[in-house]
């Protein structure tokens, strides 16, 4: 259930009467002046039914591929690359049928309701710009599993590295799908993860193992920055939906937050996109298999940074601080990958730090904020993500057949493998810029955009200047690629003889190197018809007029061209001057020594305070947590001050009540006092929940009063099992000093809550209660609001609650499986225990009580929607009723004549209450939304009848397992019924019989 504004979808008899279902849809009307800070769910877009299905399916089908490539592997080896590639071309195929409609310049978009009043919805987008990432994934996506198969040897885990990267896929594309702001990050997140487990995929290498922790923690570091600034964002245009948030540009710049939000959102971005400082991961790495570098580190993983740039770009750009923050560290970005890719001799390492360049230049060209620099940005994206996958399978089709990355020592491979240096090179000379291929023509507009007048005053001519530098370094260490791999020499001492790799092994190389030659030589056929679609939804405007030529004639930015080519071979014809220098001052800036003496030292900070705290003390830990909340609360009380309110109406207490409460006070404080004698402390606790139960019943809350009373049996029969091995009495652990310290303690505590108690209530205040008095037979069906606020009103709670409690009794459960105790054989006075452990009166007269309590019980269950009672009492009298059975007859004497087992009792309960709101979902309202009706049965007449009954169901199957298994479970440690007799049966923790 939700607040009086929430639209009630026309879900009636959603399980009284599927036959006469009306699936009925209240519009959101918003006007377009809302105010900020009033955050609200859109409404789901009217999209026919099939594009609704196919653009889910373009996201699912990865998710549901995973799982089934996984089982694949006990096919064949080839199987979990086969099931890959067809849950591959799937999604591609529900992705075409959406192109057509994406070039007709309309922005797909569905939604479904998730957390209407938090304005969250699942909503998805397909526009230009997710059109070209969603090819970009799909298609490199096809072509590297394709070359996995042949570059993974046969004994590797297949069916994994299939799984995780059809996982990775599926996270890729909910990011760049995505049309809400907190539906965006949890994908980013799952990129992060996913990652992870490709990047360490070959977790026997040590290597591996830090490259995937250190991508992890700076990417996940990155997302957490994203979040909050996620957050803010949506606070500040009043909407989580990308869409409104790209519509208020003008609204976000305005803003107080606008700073904040803007460094968060871009820290998140740059650890993505590897952007300096930030940039340190991503050449570590590359100890991942190649076909996941080739993936992830080229096209898609750290593309989605720049993806975020451009979707935000109309909301967050357009300033000078936008312009010096992206400009500027995409400049430095762009220049220190380019000068420190030069000196690699790790192929590998040398495409990373050139990788890192590349984004800079991107993430520059979005700084810039100009309509042709965005432009420019998208076409590189295009452009690096074809020629440096194909550079990275190349690199990988050598380190395969080499046994090597190492450029000194991989030399005049021309001439053992001529076909893949020739793809090589090719790429080689797309990623320089030189003419004819696609790298050129991004590079020529972005010399270009450099050269703009709308750049701001001070950098007219420091952003053109480094952009030849940067343009100089990136043919110097393309030209290091090609010459020292392919000529250069003889190999020197390589691990095998190299030679040409598998034939099918060369295809994604050969696709990717045709691309950039149809780019680099068809510009206007093959990308300028892409780029208008693309640049549009980017904009958020029409393009603005270009052309994508080959030639522009002798212009400046084709003489700056010229000038990186001239200096890039004048750079490394004189390299080895420049590598002695680079080598004396590399160790300086070891961003992994650095990183690794960081996490070193925040382990070692962490260890040191933990030691301080975690002492093994329960004295301490209750010390620190009741003396800072007392230090807070005091110091909140003065400074709020005590204002003069003017006195509340009392309650009028009766002397009855005025008794009570003073033997509540009386159990509660000679339960203190004598708590080392342990069963009278039971008593006098027992004695307190009493008086509790009374309270409620007093104020006219029966439902808390019988849950109370529940509680207070199955809690005694809980202690009474543990303190069965445990001695009759505690020696005394504490000191008279530290006993007066503690009584201070709690004496200040107990008075700071009675004060803070008496405080709120002599203030007048609005009270939530008489909306859910109001709300809860029109809105939820039920009388009891108790009731009705447990399974409708905060359901969701509820669900998470049975939820915890059945993995709690799971998790108990495995902790006392095999555990064997020897149960006491004497009291503390030393009398044995009697050797009649299930007395014969107590067996007969609990028997007759199993099926009336049963009958109370469910009784109890079905009224609880209108009357006192509910599934979670029911749960707790049903499990009294049968515990008791326990105790009376034996473990095994009951075993044989009930459930064995109540994992599937919790199990049953889970998927009763998760089917009940999932089934809302099948008829378009959120999770948990639930129905009634008054259906008219033959004979009986009108009955009510409401969804949160079957809910309640599942509350009370899950509470019923869980306590159970719990209670079983410690009574079976000494693996027998009898304290005087133990018996041990070895895998059975069922004992002897009880009769």
């Amino acid at each position: 259930m939700y607040g009086p504004d929430h639209p009630r979808h026309g879900t009636s008899h959603l399980i009284l009467s599927l036959t006469k279902t009306v699936l009925t849809w209240r519009e959101f009307w918003r006007p377009e002046a809302e105010p900020a800070h009033t955050i609200r769910a859109r409404p789901p877009s009217y999209q026919p039914p099939s594009l609704v299905m196919e653009l889910l399916l373009i996201i699912l089908l990865p998710f549901l591929g995973a799982g089934l490539t996984a089982l694949c592997a006990r096919l064949g080896r080839n199987a979990p690359a086969w099931a890959a590639g067809i849950v591959t071309a799937a999604s591609a195929l529900c992705f075409a049928s959406l192109v057509p409609q994406v070039f007709d310049g309309d922005a797909i978009r569905v939604a479904w309701p998730w957390i209407p009043e938090l304005g969250l919805n699942f909503s998805l987008r397909l526009d230009g710009l997710g059109f070209l990432f969603v090819t970009l994934i799909l298609g490199i996506g096809m072509l590297v599993v394709m070359y996995a198969r042949y570059y993974l040897a046969p004994t590797e885990a297949l069916g994994r590295f299939f799984s995780l990267l059809l996982l990775f896929m599926g996270s890729m594309l909910g990011v760049v799908t995505a049309d809400n702001l907190i539906v965006l990050v949890i994908f980013w997140e799952l990129t992060s993860l996913s990652s992870f487990l490709l990047i360490g995929f070959w977790r026997h290498r040590a290597d591996a193992r830090q490259g995937a922790r250190m991508a992890l923690a700076v990417t996940g570091g990155g997302g957490l920055s994203l979040l909050a600034g996620v957050l803010l964002l949506g606070h500040i245009a009043g909407s989580y939906e990308i869409s409104d948030v790209i519509a208020r540009g003008d609204l976000i710049r305005a803003h107080d937050w606008y700073v904040p939000t803007l460094v968060l959102i871009l820290i998140g971005a740059f650890a993505k996109s590897a952007q300096f400082p930030l940039h340190f991961w991503l050449p570590h790495a590359m100890s991942a298999p190649t076909p996941v570098s080739a993936y992830l580190h080229s096209a898609t993983m750290v593309k989605a940074g720049v993806f975020l740039i451009a979707r935000l770009y109309p909301a967050l750009s357009g300033t000078d601080l936008w312009f010096f923050l992206v400009g500027g560290v995409g400049m430095a970005t762009l220049i220190f990958g380019a000068y420190v890719s030069l000196f690699q001799h790790d192929i590998k390492g040398l495409l990373a730090y050139s990788t890192i360049s590349h984004l800079g230049l991107i993430t520059l060209l979005f700084g810039m904020g100009t309509e042709l620099s965005a432009i420019a940005a998208v076409f590189h994206i295009i452009n690096h993500a074809i020629f440096k996958a194909s550079l990275f399978m190349a690199a990988g089709i050598i380190d395969h057949e080499t046994g090597t990355r190492d450029m000194r020592r991989i030399n005049g491979l021309w001439r053992f493998m001529p076909h893949t240096a020739t793809l090589a090179m090719v790429a080689a000379a797309s990623m320089a810029g030189v003419p004819l291929f696609n790298g050129f023509l991004s590079k020529e507009m972005f010399f270009a955009e450099s050269l703009s007048e709308q750049l701001p005053l001070g950098v007219t001519w420091l952003v053109p200047t480094l952009a030849v530098i940067a343009g100089v370094f990136a043919v110097a260490y393309s030209l290091r690629f090609i010459h020292d791999v392919f000529f250069n020499g003889d190999p020197i001492d390589l691990p095998r003889t190299p030679h040409e790799p598998p034939r099918f092994m060369k295809i994604p190389v050969e696709i990717l190197v045709a691309l950039c030659l149809l780019v680099g030589i068809l510009p206007g056929i093959t990308v300028q018809p892409i780029l208008e679609v693309i640049t549009a939804s980017v904009l958020q405007t029409p393009a603005p007029h270009y052309e994508v030529v080959i030639w522009h004639g002798f212009t400046l930015p084709f003489m700056m061209s010229l000038v990186a080519l001239a200096g890039g071979a004048t750079i490394y014809v004189y390299r080895r001057r420049l590598f002695a220098f680079y080598e004396r001052i590399d160790h300086l800036a070891d961003a992994k020594r650095m990183f690794e003496a960081t996490l070193a030292m925040a382990i070692r900070g962490a260890a040191r305070i933990t030691r301080i705290f975690e002492s093994g003390s329960q004295q301490r830990y209750l010390l620190i947590l009741i003396g800072v909340s007392l230090i807070a609360g005091i110091a909140a009380y003065l400074d709020a001050g005590i204002a003069a309110v003017p006195a509340q109406e009392a309650n009028n207490l009766d002397p009855i009540a005025i008794v009570t409460f003073v033997i509540l006070a009386a159990a509660a404080l000679a339960g203190t006092i004598w708590h080392r004698q342990r069963i009278l402390a039971v008593i006098l606790f027992g004695a307190v929940g009493l008086v509790v139960t009374l309270t409620f019943a007093r104020f006219s809350a029966p439902d808390l009063a019988l849950t109370q009373l529940s509680v207070e049996v199955v809690s005694v029969i809980l202690l009474l099992l543990a303190l069965h091995f445990l001695p009759d009495r505690s020696p005394a652990e504490s000191s008279a000093g530290r006993r007066w310290r503690d009584a201070t303690l709690s004496v200040a505590a107990g008075g700071g809550m009675g004060l803070l108690t008496w405080e709120m209530l002599r203030r007048p205040h609005d009270s939530i209660s008489d909306y859910f008095l109001e709300n809860a037979q029109t809105g939820g069906g039920g009388t009891n609001v108790v009731n009705v606020i447990l399974v409708d009103f905060r359901g969701f709670d509820t669900w998470g609650e049975i939820s915890v409690l059945g993995i709690a009794a799971v998790a108990i459960f495995a902790i006392l499986r095999n555990l064997v105790l020897a149960p006491p054989r004497s009291g503390i006075d030393g009398r044995p225990w009697a050797a009649n452990t299930h007395p014969l009166f107590l067996r007969m007269i609990s028997r007759p009580l199993l099926p009336l309590a049963l009958l109370v019980s469910f009784y109890i269950l079905l009224r609880g929607h209108n009357l006192p009672g509910g599934g979670f009492i029911a749960a707790l009298i049903t499990a009294v009723a049968l515990i008791l059975q326990y105790i009376a007859g034996g473990i095994s004497w009951a075993s044989e004549r009930s459930v064995r087992d109540y994992h599937p009792v919790i199990a049953a309960g889970l998927l009763v209450a998760t089917g009940t709101g999932v089934g809302a979902w099948a008829f378009g309202a959120p999770f948990l939304t639930s129905t009634f009706g008054h259906p008219h049965l033959p004979l009986i007449g009108e009955i009510e009848l409401a969804s949160a009954m079957l809910f309640d169901l599942g509350v009370y199957l899950a509470v019923v397992g869980a306590v159970m298994l719990i209670l079983i479970q410690l009574g079976e440690p000494s693996g027998n019924d009898s304290a005087t007799s133990p018996q041990t049966v070895a895998g059975n923790p069922i004992g002897g019989e009880g009769e």
